[in-house]
């Protein structure tokens, strides 16, 4: 079995006197889709953040492929940028841009792709997410889940070995957030990514997910594939998975 494009060791995050991240330890398979679960405040988009350098550790080891990112200096992140990518929950598109300088955004930023280039890779990644020939409409013209999807397409510009999702369906109707959903399945397909999955979606989750892990005080409750969580003694996690408040598991 190849090694885990991911190994963390003993991650430690806090803000203030709140300790986020406590002694967080697990490994990322390549080409898997890992879910991400906890309530909120559980430390799930902090732990995200670790795994491409936006934030850094107080203490421990994110290796990506062989190399501690945790001890890498803003520049030397760069490289790693090109294939470690990150979809926001908000979708973070640039508001004065239109659709096709959104989507080039990243191969200018890392690439020195011709005006030809740009044009083809931009509308393959909008074809991707379905949305061909929309390059010229700016963010304010397009639905929430059309901004989700573009900035999918953004996401993907790269190619990218890893992407990130951070909430990818927060604030869409259940529709959206299944199309989205069935999107990261077959993007995840077609190119042979390893996918990490923020989410609170439950639906999301069982849609897209090879394993998932519940985030419980900085560390993870449970980590393991669905057959697994289907079989845990774990009252927490089945409430959870099942919508249900602690009180009424009885």
């Amino acid at each position: 079995m190849a090694d885990p494009i991911f190994r963390i060791r003993g991650l430690v995050k806090s803000y203030g006197d709140k300790r986020v991240l406590d002694g967080l330890s697990f490994d990322i398979e390549r080409g898997e889709c890992l879910i991400i679960l906890g309530r909120s405040g559980s430390g799930k988009s902090v732990g995200l953040r670790q795994l491409n350098g936006l934030e850094r550790p107080d203490q421990g080891q994110v290796m990506f492929d062989g190399v501690d990112i945790a001890t890498l200096q803003e520049r030397e992140l760069y490289p790693l940028r090109r294939r470690v990518t990150m979809l926001f929950q908000s979708g973070a598109l640039f508001d004065s841009m239109n659709v096709f300088d959104n989507v080039a955004f990243p191969l200018r930023e890392h690439t020195d792709s011709s005006r030809d280039e740009l044009t083809a890779k931009v509308a393959e990644k909008l074809s991707v997410v379905r949305l061909s020939g929309i390059e010229e409409l700016m963010p304010s013209e397009l639905s929430g889940g059309m901004k989700k999807r573009v900035a999918l397409a953004r996401a993907l510009a790269l190619d990218p070995e890893v992407v990130l999702l951070d909430d990818p369906t927060t604030g869409l109707d259940p529709i959206t957030a299944a199309t989205i959903g069935k999107l990261i399945g077959s993007t995840r397909d077609d190119l042979g990514m390893t996918c990490v999955v923020v989410t609170h979606d439950v639906a999301l989750a069982r849609a897209v997910g090879d394993r998932i892990g519940f985030l419980d005080a900085g560390r993870f409750r449970f980590l393991g594939t669905w057959r697994e969580a289907a079989e845990s003694s774990d009252s927490t996690l089945h409430c959870f998975l099942e919508g249900r408040e602690e009180a009424d598991a009885a």
